[in-house]
């Protein structure tokens, strides 16, 4: 690998607001997200949506910083992660995040299979994810400035889907709360920490969408809102079917009151706008391990690997994948947002061709890192009210901070 980190990966500015804005509703619009808010229904309503709501704010935070560093910048989350870690040091964050968003395209794809199987069993679960592998990596064929128009009709398409569907569950319903658990009782703030990681396991792809953004300020922030609220409503639909529709599988409540085909349309334009994302980052960041690859045909092949794991390894509980996502990604961001907007040690150039290159590694970041990622694990045995994003991102903000204070001031004495 050449120590000139991702110069293949020179972005275009084609996104406008409004399709940045349809990209992330179309990914917020998923299984994955309304089956998360099911695990919330021992809350009851109204704590189980406070829940939703703080956990997104905290999780939107980072979400936020990596989106406006990337845009304004215009380079990638990982080509980020170069100009603070070290392109070596990167490449911790490249491979993670490329086994992470595979992990998720299969994910993605099971759910959607398993979904889309209660409605059309014909097909089976084989013959639904091989469907929905195949427009994944049609998806990503299209290349961004196709596939920017296309999301936008989809992402459009099932907006209206979804409030269609919102509108049934929530009308048709009882309105006494029959609780149906899709697991063991869970805690307030362990439920504030699953609603901030899944904005959290997007970081990632937010810089690799984002770099490509007109207008960097307003894009990041209309990002930012769209996801957050798009997520908050799947997370809301989910606990409120599993305290008033009495189930937790929202194909089952749409086929009982005759919805069965716009279940499936919601089941596959769902799937696919959110899981070619994590397929085409995966390919952006195998580009930035090994860039002779390039960035479209390692998405493709991420997006088969994905297809052919949820054929062979059909995964169904991914809660602890997400913390995990957590654990690396949110010090990961602390770090980098911290640089570029509060001290502003990596500016724009830096991010082109970091100082650190020639090092490899930022020693410094990297343990900082490293104490975050240790810190974030152990939280996770403590039942804090607020989760555990927003402790240990604070924690680990104010000591990149103050590190680097005390490094540059070391260095001003050593120069003087």
């Amino acid at each position: 690998m050449a120590d000139k980190p991702h110069s293949n990966l020179a972005p275009t500015r084609i996104f406008s607001n409004v399709q940045i804005g349809l990209i992330w509703f179309g990914a917020a619009v998923s299984l994955a997200e309304i089956l998360t808010g099911t695990f919330f229904a021992s809350l009851g309503w109204q704590q189980g949506l406070a829940a939703i709501v703080i956990g997104h704010l905290i999780g939107c935070v980072l979400f936020w910083g990596m989106s406006y560093a990337s845009a304004r910048s215009g380079r990638s989350a990982m080509e980020m992660a170069a100009a603070s870690f070290g392109v070596k040091g990167s490449l911790v964050f490249s491979v993670a995040n490329v086994v992470q968003l595979i992990g998720w395209t299969a994910i993605m794809i099971t759910s959607g299979a398993a979904a889309a199987m209660v409605l059309v069993p014909a097909f089976g679960l084989a013959g639904w994810a091989l469907c929905l592998g195949a427009l994944i990596v049609v998806w990503v064929a299209l290349g961004p400035a196709v596939m920017g128009r296309v999301q936008s009709i989809a992402a459009a398409g099932l907006f209206i889907l979804t409030i269609l569907v919102s509108f049934e569950i929530f009308t048709t319903s009882s309105t006494e709360m029959v609780v149906v658990s899709a697991g063991d009782p869970i805690t307030f703030g362990a439920a504030v920490e699953l609603a901030a990681a899944m904005p959290l396991s997007w970081l990632p792809v937010a810089g690799d969408y984002l770099r490509q953004a007109r207008r960097p300020r307003s894009a990041a922030l209309t990002a930012t809102i769209t996801y957050g609220a798009g997520s908050c409503w799947m997370f809301a639909i989910g606990l409120g079917l599993a305290l008033f529709a009495g189930s937790s599988d929202i194909t089952a409540v749409l086929s009982q009151i005759g919805w069965g085909v716009v279940g499936l349309l919601v089941v596959v334009f769902s799937t696919v706008t959110t899981t070619f994302l994590d397929a085409e980052s995966a390919g952006i960041s195998a580009a930035a391990i090994y860039q002779r690859i390039p960035a479209r045909t390692a998405g493709i092949v991420a997006a088969l690997i994905g297809m052919l794991l949820a054929i062979a390894a059909p995964v169904a509980t991914f809660e602890p994948f997400l913390y995990l996502i957590g654990s690396i990604f949110a010090p990961m961001a602390a770090i980098v947002c911290v640089d570029r907007l509060i001290i502003h040690r990596t500016s724009d150039r830096d991010v082109l061709e970091p100082k650190s290159a020639r090092s490899g590694f930022n020693i410094l970041n990297m343990v900082l890192w490293l104490a975050g990622f240790v810190l974030y694990r152990i939280s996770l045995s403590w039942d804090i009210p607020v989760g555990n994003t927003l402790p240990v991102m604070i924690i680990i903000a104010f000591a990149t901070w103050l590190a680097h204070r005390i490094y540059q001031s070391m260095q001003r004495s050593t120069d003087a």
